[in-house]
């Protein structure tokens, strides 16, 4: 598990195109050039792992295009010890990016085979998750919540209300909605009943599958 001069130098140049397609939070640059994107991608696509691109990671899944993980991540402004739920672990690479930044983060996989992978993966790496469970993504994690921020990492067909329950007051749920492609949606929690909405635009993900688990 070699991290090389070269990754370094191909992951800033990463950073640089991120920032040209207007990601300015330095919190999340800075996150991004320290995760080794190479390490949670198959071999074969290790050549083109600092490419603004999509990759399969096995279970019919990919890891998301960098410049989405960054986006979705800004969208939280988080803060250091935030606790953060992640609604779809994948191969862990957002996982450890949340992580970097300082987050306290549970994470939920659906997919058992990329979950066992992911639970033995981030731990060699030096990422340890508060929790990380194999489970149902729309339902969340009641145990741990409220949340200062949730994640979801698919696309999903409307919003789960249990997600919008684990929200803190001031919370911020990031969710990307609709078919092919979604439209990436923020919810701030403002008061017990109420929530702010905003949109951002059109971008892809794997479906969110209901009745998995």
């Amino acid at each position: 598990m070699k991290d090389s001069f070269k990754h370094q130098g191909l992951r800033k140049q990463l950073i640089t195109l991120l920032k040209d397609k207007g990601i300015e939070n330095n919190d999340v640059l800075k996150a991004m050039n320290k995760v080794p994107r190479h390490l949670f991608l198959d071999s074969s696509f290790e050549a083109h792992a600092y490419q603004n691109k999509a990759f399969p990671i096995g279970a019919d899944q990919t890891i998301s295009h960098p410049f989405t993980v960054a986006f979705q991540t800004e969208l939280l402004q988080l803060k250091p010890n935030d606790v953060v739920l992640e609604i779809g672990t994948g191969c862990g690479y957002q996982t450890a990016v949340l992580l970097e930044m300082g987050a306290k983060v549970f994470s939920i996989e659906r997919q058992q085979e990329l979950f066992k992978k992911a639970k033995l993966f981030l731990p060699k790496l030096g990422y340890r998750p508060k929790q990380l469970i194999f489970g149902d993504g729309y339902k969340g994690l009641p145990d741990y919540a409220p949340y200062d921020s949730i994640v979801v990492t698919a696309g999903a067909p409307y919003v789960p209300k249990p997600l919008l329950a684990q929200l803190k007051i001031g919370g911020r749920l990031v969710i990307p909605i609709g078919n092919d492609p979604q439209i990436m949606h923020l919810y701030v929690r403002t008061s017990e009943k109420e929530f702010k909405k905003e949109t951002f635009g059109e971008f892809r993900f794997v479906p969110m599958l209901e009745n998995k688990n």
